[in-house]
């Protein structure tokens, strides 16, 4: 604000003043103006509303703290930086809170505005560019072509592939649904923007915004409570309601036409009637997740099941209603075929006025019976009564036969153009979702499984103490209780609520398959999955509870395929070894073989990363695709991979589109699941056209990871094994250095729990899942989330790098030797130019280390109290970034961070300034918090409340922080 005393001030409010958008879309700053308007626009708005709801006192406090942040930050001025340190200390504390609120919000603005610009990035691109970008499906389809593969192939390929992105729910999405319904609201208002406007128009759109930025400012930011699984479950549908019950649909229609444009083919088979629609699907862990958490049972499944159905039946209904204002075709003018006569005859709606009218007649019927449906599986706030009684769909199948009626008989009858607009949408949206919208999976850990079968065999007198067998026994004993008729559950025996409780969710899962259809519920991952008898003990639970079909001595068929996830560094090492005895198993052939011939494996990067460090996870990560590869191959069954990533690198983070590229040779073929976390799906799916994008990203890439011709035996393929061999000793030396830190440095735990909020954060109403497994402070029992989302806040962000500098270095040096020095330099560059794996493992380390300022993290540094821990600690990480850094600056040429990618480097460099005081607050709030709970006194309500405003900013403002 240049004048804060004038009637009308000069406005800024923080706005960053060229927060650029991701490379992919934004390729020169030259373009960047559009955006520059955006944010001065609503940072604008925002500073008028800090003026007007908290005074000019606070409006003067936060533009002097925005223009010394800017200063220090972007000019390297010292004296900035002293000045920055004292204002903020200074605040009360009614100012404090309107400080953060204030730059919190900036950042969530800046998003928004970006969000914009690459949908107007993309548009100008399409515009202005007949080629393909890079990501998009006709790139992929070109180079599919260019590379031999046939458009039948590939129409085949499609045919029989899964790609499934999976929401999850996990306690880093720090922002309540009013807060993401407003915000949506906003970037609604800037896009109509870039439309041609009156300047009244203007004006009334100006006004919306500054209202809608109003209400967030009076919208309470934070949860008073704690989040329940209902609450995630409803913030998971609101993303259907906005993207993906429109996209997805749209999406496989932007697929065909693609192909087709590609590959030239008769119409017949483009047909939006007749050609199917299921390489795509939704999946869901939200009410289906127990993995430590004791608030999901059967009834958040059931509970689950139920609101995506009605959320799902709300958006036919609508749909069959629009059709039939849309479809007042009179027989009197055109055909019909006998089919949709029939089906116009079997309508309860008798109206003299629509007798000459079939297809209106026939929706009428069809609105009738879906609705009887929706009421049969529970919905009861149907907006429109139908017109009269029908009888329910028996099968979503039965839905999309009347809908494919509908379709051909317009085909057929000079009606192709009526289908388009939104008959084949819904024709696609009832073969993607069926009644259930999205697949809900299962998680629970073996140790849980080992207790509850350990209790059945006690009670049942066949094994008293199942927990201290061999594992050898165990398989035995297990097998021969699966070669059984008889169950181990006895209605008369009495049994701990854990066991009951188990038990319940298999028998609700059963139900929920006979309710909603098989895709409802059809997998069950096990986490920790340490041995083959983890696999065994879930089939013998579902056949406890009828999931699992005999013939009295022989196992038939599996109603839920059992899913082992490996996440640790043993774990992955041990993966192949464990499903070869599974896949070879003679009990379990039979149930792969009901399962055409298919078993998914998941693997998880979290806990990886968190046992072994961000380069072994990545490696040991890549060795056990490899070895499954071969495995599966040789066994004759397909893989299907599942990605448990998460929002940060540190968790498998970073672009969908290079990690599927970057996978092993083999391990993707048209079979992937991947899980979308936290604040990643609001990111990614909050914006429809960015979430149709995203999701195209995941198809081009599987398309381009499976059809493209291998390397085989070329000389680049025996460039990756040697790649793989200097890997290989990267990662034994990065892990001992990841290692000792972590787990084997006397007082890390104490540092760590000192210097970042992870007690704030376990604190903070973000999720209904436990931070920690166990009531304990030991690193191996925090979860995995909690733990990068900690080291993101402290902006050290120590699980994207730590542990690399010292390794690639350790390798150059163990040659004493200059030329052969230089050769191995060599070597680590050729693996960044032509290894994709390494190529984005670096891609993705350098956009940590950007997001990383260690004079921010040396503040946390300052609570730790035990000043030797603090300094000792504190150097290893500094001496190990310095080195990171060098050696990345070696291996790509380039010293300044992201220099390849100038576009993320001004959005990431742009938004410090505007982290920086809410950093600088946390660690203030901090002290005075735990200052306050060491004198046992009681915590302040309005710190406590400002600890997590300032988390709830450094996440929007980092973005992949969880």
């Amino acid at each position: 604000m240049a004048n804060s005393t004038s009637s009308k001030p000069n406005v800024r409010a923080c706005a960053p003043e060229a927060v650029a958008s991701d490379p992919k879309t934004i390729r020169s700053s030259e373009n960047d103006e559009p955006l520059k308007e955006d944010i001065r626009l609503l940072g604008r708005l925002l500073g008028e509303v800090v003026l007007e709801q908290e005074g000019q006192q606070v409006f003067d406090v936060v533009e002097t703290i925005r223009q010394t942040a800017v200063r220090f930050r972007r000019e390297s001025d010292p004296i900035a930086g002293d000045a920055l340190d004292k204002l903020l200390k200074q605040l009360t504390r009614e100012q404090t809170n309107a400080v953060v609120r204030a730059f919190s919000y900036f950042s969530h603005l800046a998003n928004i505005a970006e969000d914009q610009h690459h949908n107007r990035q993309r548009r100008a691109h399409l515009l202005a560019n007949p080629d393909a970008q890079p990501g998009s499906v006709a790139h992929a389809l070109s180079r599919l072509d260019e590379a031999g593969v046939s458009g039948a192939q590939v129409r085949q390929f499609l045919q029989k592939s899964l790609i499934s992105p999976v929401l999850t729910a996990h306690p880093t999405e720090v922002q309540r649904k009013s807060i993401l319904d407003a915000e949506r609201e906003i970037a609604r208002l800037v896009a109509v923007r870039d439309m041609p406007m009156t300047p009244g128009e203007l004006r009334r759109n100006t006004e919306r915004l500054r209202a809608r930025i109003a209400t967030l400012w009076q919208t309470r930011m934070l949860r008073f409570t704690k989040l329940t699984v209902a609450d995630e479950i409803e913030n998971a549908l609101s993303y259907y309601r906005l993207t993906f019950l429109s996209e997805l649909p749209a999406l496989y229609d932007d697929v065909a036409a693609e192909i087709e444009m590609q590959f030239p083919s008769s119409g017949e088979a483009q047909n939006p009637a007749t050609d199917p629609a299921s390489y795509l699907q939704m999946g869901s862990w939200i009410g289906g997740d127990r993995d430590g958490n004791p608030n999901v049972n059967a009834g958040t499944m059931r509970h689950a099941l139920a609101r995506q159905s009605a959320t799902l039946f709300e958006y036919y209904l609508e749909e069959i209603h629009a059709l039939g204002a849309e479809l007042p075709i009179s027989s009197l003018m055109v055909d019909a075929s006998p089919d949709l006569l029939a089906l116009a005859a079997q309508s309860p709606d008798r109206s003299e006025h629509r007798a000459d009218e079939p297809y209106r007649r026939a929706l009428i019927g069809i609105y009738a019976r879906l609705a009887a449906t929706a009421r049969l599986l529970g919905a009861h706030d149907i907006l429109r009564q139908e017109v009269g009684v029908a009888a329910p769909y028996d099968t979503s199948e039965a839905f999309s036969g009347d809908l494919n009626i509908l379709a051909a008989s317009l085909h057929a009858n000079h009606g192709a153009a009526l289908v388009k607009p939104r008959l084949a949408a819904l024709k696609r949206a009832s073969e993607i979702f069926g009644f259930h919208l999205a697949t809900l999976d299962m998680r629970q850990s073996s140790d849980v499984h080992e207790r509850v079968l350990g209790e059945l065999l006690s009670k049942a007198e066949v094994e008293n103490d199942y927990a201290s067998l061999s594992e050898v026994d165990k398989i035995d004993l297990l097998l021969a209780e699966l070669a059984k008729p008889r169950l181990l559950f006895s209605p008369f025996v009495e049994y701990t609520e854990e066991t009951h409780s188990e038990l319940g969710v298999l028998h609700a899962a059963r139900d929920i398959r006979q309710r909603y259809g098989k895709r409802a519920i059809r997998n069950y991952i096990i986490s920790h999955t340490e041995t083959l008898s983890d696999l065994l003990e879930v089939l013998l639970l579902q056949k406890e509870t009828g999931l699992l079909h005999t013939d009295g001595h022989r196992l038939q068929e599996l109603e839920l395929m059992v899913i082992p996830l490996f996440e640790t560094i043993p774990d992955l090492r041990c993966a192949a070894t464990i499903m070869r005895q599974w896949l070879t198993l003679a009990q379990v052939a039979p149930l792969i073989e009901k399962q055409g011939k298919l078993q998914e494996v998941m693997l998880g990067y979290s806990d990886s990363n968190k046992d072994g460090g961000f380069l072994t996870s990545n490696w040991e990560l890549y060795k056990a695709e490899n070895e499954l590869v071969v495995l599966f191959n040789e066994v004759g069954v397909t893989l299907r991979l599942f990605h448990g990533r998460g929002g940060t690198v540190g968790r498998g983070g970073g672009p969908s589109y290079q990690a599927i590229l970057a996978q092993p040779s083999g391990t993707v073929n048209g079979q992937i699941r991947v899980t979308e976390q936290g604040e990643i799906i609001a990111s990614k799916f909050s914006n429809p056209d960015i979430g149709r994008r995203n999701l195209a990203l995941l198809v081009s890439a599987t398309l381009e990871a499976s059809l493209m011709p291998a390397l085989q035996d070329s000389p680049k393929a025996q460039a990756v094994a040697r790649y793989e061999a200097v890997m290989d000793e990267l990662s034994q030396r990065a892990y001992r250095t990841y290692r000792d830190l972590v787990y084997e440095t006397p007082g890390f735990t104490d540092y760590f729990f000192a210097s970042t909020p992870i007690a704030e954060i376990a604190q903070l109403n973000i999720g209904s899942r436990p931070a920690s497994r166990k009531a304990s402070r030991r690193i191996e029992d925090l979860r995995a989330i909690p733990w990068g989302f900690s080291w993101g806040q402290c902006r050290l962000l120590l699980p994207g790098w730590y542990g690399f500098g010292s390794a690639v270095s350790a390798w150059l040096e163990d040659s004493t030797d200059a030329t052969d020095k230089q050769a191995r330099l060599e070597t680590l560059r050729s693996m960044s130019k032509d290894w994709p794996f390494f190529g984005a493992l670096l891609s993705n380390m350098d956009m940590v280390l950007a997001k990383t300022d260690l004079a921010v993290a040396s503040r946390y540094a300052g609570l730790v109290p035990e000043q030797e821990l603090r300094h000792a600690i504190f150097a290893r990480f500094s001496d190990e970034h310095e080195r990171t850094c060098e050696m990345l600056a070696a291996i790509t040429g380039n010293v300044e961070r992201l220099a390849a990618n100038p576009a993320l480097a001004r959005s990431i460099k742009n938004r410090f300034a505007y982290l920086d005081p809410l950093n600088h607050l946390q660690v203030e709030l901090l002290k005075r918090h735990r200052n306050a709970l060491a004198a046992g006194e009681a915590p302040e309500e309005r710190v406590q409340r400002g600890i997590h405003l300032t988390i709830n900013g450094v996440a929007a403002g980092l973005r992949n922080s969880g």
